[in-house]
């Protein structure tokens, strides 16, 4: 609990089958869109928390580190003392600064 790792990582999403499975590739499927795995790492035992989210915004970004110290704490890493991101978009809002203080954290 000493520091937590946070990331979020954009995956395309699959609709149907592509051409490795059905050899066409005359057809394609635009549009699909994305989703985002938002991981939060504990530092010092690598326990992991991983939700699939539909976007990486900074109130989706804050929800996600409200339930991922909530989970951290049923496994018995009661208080976070300091958070480590990237500094990317979801990450530099005030709501998410908020977020980190309330719990106590750097």
């Amino acid at each position: 609990g000493e520091l937590l790792h946070l990331d979020i990582t954009k995956l395309g999403r699959i609709t149907r089958v592509g051409h490795r499975i059905h050899g066409d590739r005359r057809t394609r499927q635009r549009g699909a869109g994305w989703e985002y795995l938002h991981v939060a790492v504990d530092d010092h035992t690598r326990l992991t928390y991983a939700e699939l989210l539909a976007d990486e915004r900074g109130a989706t970004a804050t929800a996600f580190l409200a339930r991922a110290a909530a989970w951290f704490a049923t496994q018995g890493i009661a208080r976070v003392e300091r958070v480590m991101t990237d500094n990317g978009s979801a990450y530099v809002s005030r709501d998410f600064a908020a977020a980190v203080q309330a719990l106590g954290a750097r």
